[in-house]
């Protein structure tokens, strides 16, 4: 009896040391606003030349991971902002299936919501950890209100952080300063100094006597803060998003850097606590596996890199892209709307030149965070004799630094939405090291291909909502490959969505207004120049500047795809839903006359 007790032991100590080794540790990094062209691998694979066409960059951990493992080159977000985008990932699904087009917060409680990626990993035997920016705006509803719904079992956001003064910048909604009681919570944004003492950006502080007058532009000039401009206004020292500076802090005392220690902290104090600040967080089990995610907030806004990193940039001089008037002109009125927003040409040039240094400056310092965050991950896994798999996504999107006129994001054109995406594996069968992929990739892949890693059957019925394909499968060419890829955007623009192939970039307006549910097949039957259309011509206009929408010989090409795209973002199973100020919404709208139009077919006339 004794021996076969002991040999069943053994066994079953063999079966989940197996099932640990059969589901790989998955560690998911995503950054915000990050262009492609900030990396010297992926501008070698798009264009041939490592450096960006507006001058150096540098980016020696990427290219690493471009290097260990598969790079999906020709990969597209399905939303430029950052929730809607967020949200495609987390619930692999687009836009127009979702409901989620923009910033609006939403519930999980209607018939066509679905669990998030980490909730499935964890049914799946997994434990999940978060550190840093999230954005899916997820709420739950108990007795019709709403009420905050985590996602990650341990969940390390950045307003911890920076409550924390964990940050070298920080934002937050207040009830006091500086001891002093607010009538009213409000949000501040303030720089951490190496002090760790507070400095706030704002003279309304000081006009309550909470704050020294002129502390505010004290600190804007100390930090060489520049400005976005609202507009084609004028700017102002305490107005504007930063899109220029220096870190009030040494690299790794920064927002993202603390993301790289709390994370490296994490897998450090396996099955013990640790710190954060003054809080005390369980450091991973090291008997389960794990999906981590880490969202960088660079090289998103405000832009400061650390000085030494600021100072080396400083050295070189970029090409400024420049807006004509041509170009301008032949816009779709939608995309000048954000041109219009974000406009560049009434900058100095000595501050177009800032904000690209300070912008490639970032992203370089980024680059190390990431090599960091990598190294610990795979120590850790390899030290306990674990799988493991790295998804980085370059970007939740992309961001103009001048190109068409702007800064900023929200647009579909391929600056805002061409985001490559590295996966790394131990399994060097599933993705090869040094491997290419060309063909057509889309955000929406990102869940099915760690669900599967994970062992979930993606075939099974629980997981049809799925929009994606399995990045694997797509390596091993076992799955449809894309004729294009798709998005919709409410954000900024107003509703838009857009169809790209290898030749041409269509998109046009989708609904008349932004009333979800009213006139939901509007776009069917409105007049062509309604539809504020954009048509680029790829292969003849790379940088998609002349609009030729309204041009005969295109008439054919762009018939083609404002049907295709029309039958699938409005009549292949769409949700609109009144979410509500807060999510509390649950009246949904559904549009499904075209069926099964989504086929990844599309055969354009020559």
């Amino acid at each position: 009896m004794k021996t076969i007790k002991t040999t069943l032991i053994i066994l079953s100590f063999l079966f989940v040391g197996k099932a640990i080794a059969q589901q790989p540790n998955v560690l998911y990094i995503l950054t915000d606003d990050h262009r492609y062209d900030a990396v010297r691998s992926f501008n070698k694979m798009i264009t041939g030349n490592e450096m960006s066409e507006l001058g150096y960059v540098e980016s020696p951990e990427i290219d690493k991971l471009a290097e260990m493992g598969t790079t999906f080159i020709n990969t597209y977000c399905q939303a430029q902002g950052c929730a809607p985008s967020r949200a495609s990932m987390h619930y692999g699904r687009y836009p127009f299936r979702s409901g989620i087009y923009e910033f609006e917060y939403h519930n999980n409680t209607l018939e066509h919501s679905k669990p998030t990626l980490p909730e499935q990993m964890v049914k799946l035997g997994y434990q999940t950890f978060h550190v840093g920016k999230l954005g899916v705006r997820i709420k739950t509803l108990k007795d019709g209100k709403t009420k905050p719904y985590a996602i990650y079992q341990t969940d390390i956001d950045f307003r911890t952080l920076a409550r924390e003064n964990l940050t070298a910048w920080g934002s937050d909604w207040l009830k006091e300063v500086n001891g002093n009681k607010l009538k009213t919570p409000k949000n501040y944004s303030f720089i951490v100094n190496d002090n760790g003492e507070r400095e706030y950006i704002s003279t309304e502080i000081e006009d309550m006597g909470f704050q020294k007058k002129g502390t505010a532009e004290a600190t804007v000039k100390k930090y060489d803060l520049l400005r976005k401009i609202k507009g084609k206004k004028k700017a102002t020292f305490d107005m504007g998003m930063i899109i220029g500076g220096v870190s009030a802090r040494k690299a790794g005392k920064t927002r993202d850097g603390y993301y790289t220690s709390v994370f490296q902290d994490y897998l450090n104090n396996a099955d013990k606590p640790f710190s954060v600040g003054s809080l005390t967080y369980k450091g991973i089990n090291s008997s389960k596996p794990v999906f981590c995610h880490i969202g960088y907030d660079f090289p998103h806004t405000p832009v400061l890199p650390p000085a030494d990193y600021r100072e080396r940039f400083k050295q070189h001089k970029y090409k400024v892209p420049e807006l004509s008037d041509e170009e301008y002109t032949a816009m779709a009125k939608q995309m000048k709307k954000v041109v219009d927003r974000n406009f560049t040409n009434n900058y100095s040039d000595k501050d177009k030149q800032t904000m690209i240094q300070d912008y490639f400056a970032f992203c370089a310092y980024g680059d190390k965070l990431i090599g960091d965050a990598v190294d610990t991950f795979i120590k850790y896994s390899e030290s306990n004799k674990q799988e493991w798999m790295v998804i980085y996504v370059h970007g939740d999107h992309g961001w103009k630094l001048n190109e068409h006129g702007a800064i900023s994001k929200f647009t579909p054109w391929d600056i805002d939405s061409h985001n490559p995406i590295v996966v790394v594996s131990s399994d060097k069968n599933k993705f090869p090291a040094g491997k290419v992929v060309s063909d057509f990739t889309e955000f929406v892949d990102i869940a099915p291909t760690a669900l599967a890693a994970a062992g979930a059957k993606l075939k099974n019925e629980e997981f049809s909502y799925l929009d994606g394909l399995d990045l694997a499968k797509v390596v091993q060419g076992k799955g449809p490959v894309r004729d294009y890829v798709i998005g919709e955007s409410h954000a900024v623009t107003g509703p838009r969505a857009f169809i790209r192939t290898n030749e041409y970039v269509f998109s046009i307006q989708t609904r008349p207004n932004t009333k979800h549910g009213d006139n939901m097949k509007w776009a069917l039957n409105a007049n062509y120049k309604d539809l504020d259309p954009a048509l680029y011509h790829i292969t003849n206009d790379p940088q998609e500047i002349n609009n030729v929408a309204f041009d005969k010989k295109y008439k054919s090409i762009a018939k083609a795809m404002k049907e295709k795209l029309l039958n699938i973002v409005l009549g292949d199973n769409r949700v609109e839903v009144e979410w509500e100020k807060w999510g509390s919404g649950t009246k949904a709208f559904h549009s499904n006359f075209a069926p099964g139009s989504h086929d990844f077919k599309l055969k354009l006339p020559k």
